[in-house]
């Protein structure tokens, strides 16, 4: 199996610290005056969306994991779990709501999006980079508001909150990068 070193330290790098997959978010490299070099990362996990911090010294290696990815559509909240299907097999899947963590922001029925599975187990999901949702509620705009630049808050059909400039209105269409939680732009 292939291995991650310090210097393969870098954003999105996938490794295992002890049987639990990790992405790798934010690194710095450190070269104190004194002593070795070494690596500061946090780490996303895939089971749990938790982020932790490692600290790597040269010569640690960690496993990279085999991560597979298929696409599937979500279908429903059933209280206790989020549902999806397979869009080949048409066999339903549940998700707790720990796995979906983030991604759980942007779930909408009928929405296609990547399941992450690691030996042969379902282990979160991924919610597409870019969606065009609606806006439920945003505060109304007032005489002298202007696109200088400000932003209101806007919460979307999903639940997500986004800021949005102040000529978005409830009921808009827009496109949203759900990676960065930000406004694209209104959908015409």
């Amino acid at each position: 199996m292939a291995t991650v070193g310090m210097s393969d330290i870098k954003k999105n790098v996938r490794l295992i610290v002890g049987e639990v997959p990790y992405k790798i978010v934010e690194f710095q490299h450190v070269k104190p005056g004194k002593g070795a070099a070494f690596v500061r990362m946090k780490m996303k996990s895939f089971l749990n969306g938790r982020v932790v911090e490692k600290t790597v010294h040269a010569g640690d290696k960690f496993e990279v994991p085999i991560i597979d990815f298929k696409t599937m559509q979500y279908l429903y909240d059933d209280g206790e779990m989020y549902q999806f299907m397979d869009n080949e097999t048409y066999d339903q899947l549940g998700l707790t709501y720990d796995q979906c963590d983030d991604a759980a922001k942007w779930l909408k029925d009928g929405t296609n999006v990547e399941m992450v599975f690691f030996k042969n187990k379902a282990i979160s999901v991924q919610a597409p980079e870019v969606m065009e949702l609606v806006i439920t509620d945003t505060p109304p705009n007032f005489k002298g508001d202007t696109s200088s630049g400000s932003k209101k808050p806007a919460t979307l059909e999903t639940g997500a909150v986004v800021q949005v400039p102040y000529h978005v209105l409830t009921d808009d269409l827009i496109k949203v990068n759900t990676v960065d939680c930000e406004f694209l732009g209104k959908v015409k």
